[in-house]
């Protein structure tokens, strides 16, 4: 559920809600929060696009159109908020030639923009990825340098569109976060814990060095999205996702707790060389803070996310 603050932000203005990559994670976990919170007004306040049209079915029996991206553009001009959640992840980048890969992401944002002005667009919130963060990273993989060069490639792109047009952009570099609509869960390190113990099997954590993860909620992020998106007409927001850093043996003794009697492995920590993969924790606490958003404890964020994958069906998301 959405804080109250988002709900304020959301139900206090006229704004119309347009989701590219509908489809994905965030998009389905933000579509269920938007059905929570605009009841029978949901469908004349949200539309969504992605890859190609098909139906999005949500928990609890909502069925939701989504039409194809290039259909944006035709949205009849209205005050509207774009979220952008379209985009080729880093999975995609490891199998795809590069020149393909840059392509299509450019050619998604460059649909995305070319409807902003079109359509009516008050504000976007553009889903960035702590990727940006290692664009130019040496150490990285060379598929977490291409994700991270376009990742911020986007959000220049749209900063400036914001700042042309003196309209608001609130960019999110997201990097750890739970809740319903979890995906890949063999490569996630909170879904798989979790999968581990919902199996019965014991939650083993097999790196040989340091793991420092943080997590903030869907619903957390999201709430935050829309309060800074209606908290003023223009500008750019820039932010981290936050949430405490944690070694992944104390996000696993977190999960195992909430399914006992589950027990953690760690191997031993043989490397001094930590891998950190985290935003700024302390702004992040401080714009909830300014914004009136309460954060989500993990315990909580475990729950919702075991509450999901305990009903979705077996296999599904890996």
């Amino acid at each position: 559920m959405l804080d109250p603050a988002a709900l304020q932000a959301l139900k206090g203005g006229p704004e119309r809600i347009a989701i590219t990559g509908a489809g994905g994670w965030i998009g389905l976990a933000t579509l269920e929060l938007l059905a929570e919170a605009f009841g029978d007004q949901f469908e004349e306040r949200v539309c969504c696009f992605g890859s190609n049209a098909r139906v999005l079915n949500l928990r609890g029996g909502l069925s939701i159109e989504q039409q194809p991206l290039s259909a944006l553009v035709q949205l009849l001009p209205q005050p509207t908020w774009v979220l952008h959640f379209a985009f080729l992840t880093k999975d995609r980048a490891e199998g795809m030639a590069e020149s393909e890969y840059r392509a299509a992401n450019r050619a998604i944002d460059a649909t995305v923009l070319e409807a902003l002005d079109i359509i009516g667009a008050e504000g976007i919130f553009v889903a960035s990825s702590g990727a940006a963060a290692f664009a130019e990273d040496e150490n990285a993989s060379a598929a977490m340098r291409l994700y991270g060069e376009l990742k911020l490639a986007q959000e220049e792109l749209f900063a400036a569109w914001a700042g042309q047009r003196m309209k608001r952009a609130v960019i999110a570099r997201i990097f750890n976060i739970a809740g319903p609509y979890i995906n890949k869960h063999n490569s996630y390190a909170l879904a798989n814990f979790i999968g581990e113990g919902l199996a019965g099997r014991p939650i083993q954590v097999r790196a040989g060095h340091a793991v420092v993860r943080s997590y903030v909620a869907i619903s957390e992020l999201m709430s935050l999205v829309f309060a800074s998106l209606a908290a003023s007409d223009s500008g750019v927001l820039r932010f981290d996702s936050g949430g405490v850093p944690m070694e992944l043996a104390d996000i696993a003794a977190a999960v195992a707790e909430a399914l006992p009697p589950s027990k953690v492995a760690r191997a031993p920590i043989v490397d001094g060389k930590a891998d950190r993969y985290h935003g700024d924790g302390e702004g992040y606490a401080t714009l909830l803070t300014s914004m009136g958003v309460k954060p989500v404890p993990l315990s909580e964020q475990i729950r919702e996310t075991i509450a999901y994958m305990r009903a979705v069906p077996l296999g599904a998301g890996r």
